[in-house]
C-alpha cells in the first residue's frame, strides 16, 4: 500500500444500505477501541484548551459527524463535572446514525442531534467551539478544504479536529491490536482503510495554511493520532 498520499477507498460503514444491528455492533467495537487507545480524551483535552481561559461562560458546541453520539456524552460528563454550562449539537447525514444516538443520548438533555450537510449551514447555526473527531478523513481530498473554510465561518472560539496518522507502522499495529481486541470484520477493515484515509503532519500544515485569521496548534498523540486544534482570532473576517 503506497501511504504517501491518501487513500480514496470507501469505508464498509460508509454504506447506506449497512443494516442497523451490523452498524450498532461496530459502534460498539470502535467505541472500546478509542476508549482503550485514549481516543476520546484527545478530543477533550482540545476542547479544555480552548475553554478553559474563560470557565465561567456557557457554551455551544457542534460535532461535525457525531456518529454514534459517544464523542458528546463523554465530553458533556468532563464538562458536567467542571460546573461549565453547555448545549451540544450532533450533526450527522444519516438517519440510521442519528437514531442510534438519540437512543444512547436520552439522559442528556444538553445534547440534540439532527440531520444536517453542514456546507449547506449558514450563519444563523453559528456556535462556539466545532468538534470533529475521526471524521475528516472521509472527506474526500478535493473537498477538505471547503469543509475546513465552513468550520471557520460558524465557529466564534475555536475548533478541534482530532484524526489518524497516516502510516506504516500505524498500520501494521492496528492489525494486531484488532486481532486482540476487535471482534466484528466491519470494524477491523474499516480500521485499517481509516489509516490509510488518514493525515501526515504535512498534509495537515498544507491545510493549515489555507486558513487566515486563525491560530494553529498540530501535535501528534498517542495512538497515532493528530490534535488540530484552531483558535479564531477576533478580528476574522465575518
Amino acid at each position: 500500500m503506497d501511504f504517501s498520499v491518501r487513500s480514496r477507498v470507501d469505508e464498509m460503514m460508509d454504506n447506506p444500505k449497512m443494516e442497523l444491528p451490523t452498524l450498532k455492533k461496530a459502534y460498539k467495537d470502535i467505541n472500546r477501541c478509542n476508549t482503550l487507545l485514549g481516543g476520546e480524551s484527545i478530543t477533550i483535552a482540545g476542547v479544555w484548551e480552548i475553554i478553559k481561559v474563560d470557565q465561567k461562560k456557557s457554551y455551544t458546541i457542534l460535532d461535525m459527524g457525531c456518529g454514534d453520539g459517544t464523542m458528546l456524552r463523554k465530553l458533556c460528563l468532563f464538562l458536567r463535572k467542571k460546573g461549565i454550562p453547555h448545549q451540544m449539537t450532533g450533526i450527522d447525514l444519516r438517519n440510521d446514525v442519528l437514531q442510534i444516538a438519540s437512543q444512547n443520548s436520552t439522559d442528556f438533555p444538553e445534547i440534540t442531534f439532527r440531520k444536517m450537510d453542514i456546507l449547506k449551514a449558514d450563519e444563523t447555526f453559528s456556535c462556539d467551539i466545532i468538534i470533529n473527531t475521526l471524521t475528516m478523513h472521509h472527506f474526500d481530498e478535493d473537498h477538505i478544504d471547503a469543509f475546513l473554510n465552513q468550520f471557520v465561518k460558524l465557529a466564534n472560539v475555536g475548533i478541534v479536529i482530532n484524526d489518524l496518522h497516516r502510516s506504516k507502522l500505524s498500520y501494521f499495529l492496528f492489525k494486531i491490536f484488532s486481532f486482540f481486541f476487535i471482534q466484528t470484520h466491519v470494524a477491523k477493515v474499516d480500521g485499517l482503510i481509516s489509516i490509510s484515509k488518514g493525515f501526515t503532519k504535512k498534509d495537515l500544515y498544507r491545510l493549515a495554511n489555507n486558513i487566515p485569521n486563525v491560530t494553529h496548534n498540530i501535535r501528534w498523540k498517542w495512538a497515532f493520532r493528530y490534535l488540530w486544534t484552531m483558535q479564531i482570532n477576533q478580528s476574522k473576517a465575518v
